[in-house]
């Protein structure tokens, strides 16, 4: 599957998630239910994923953890706050850059309506 095709059923996932639980909940709960969605939906996906730290030639295991890495090519950062903001963007466009992925979905669930939460964010390698 390619990136766009998983991208697409997992907004489908997440449009699940929130029409079951709507806004107001912590981001540990809209992950839990997002992963048994996807799941659901026959695809593989890694909850808490470490992500190390390559600076120059040196692995640093400093605590980086990817939200969500579904079938090892999109990123999801699942935010449940008031607003998207810059510093979202630029973490996950970090996290692409850092696991050599081209697509991440940066998601927040506080909001009426999901899709109206959703940010898709390409790296450029």
């Amino acid at each position: 599957m390619k990136e766009n095709e998983i991208a697409k059923k997992v907004i489908g996932c997440a449009i699940n998630v929130h029409k079951t639980l709507g806004p107001g909940l912590l981001e540990s709960s809209y992950e839990e239910c997002l992963v048994y969605e996807i799941k659901k939906a026959g695809m593989q996906v890694e909850r808490q994923k470490p992500l190390p730290l390559i600076y120059q030639e040196i692995k640093m295991e400093i605590g980086y953890r990817i939200d969500l890495l579904v079938e090892n090519k999109v990123i999801i950062e699942i935010k449940a706050v008031e607003g998207l903001n810059d510093i979202h963007l630029a973490q996950i466009l970090t996290y692409l850059k850092l696991s050599d992925c081209k697509l991440g979905l940066l998601m927040n669930f506080n909001v009426t309506k999901v899709v109206d939460g959703i940010k898709r964010v390409v790296n450029n390698l």
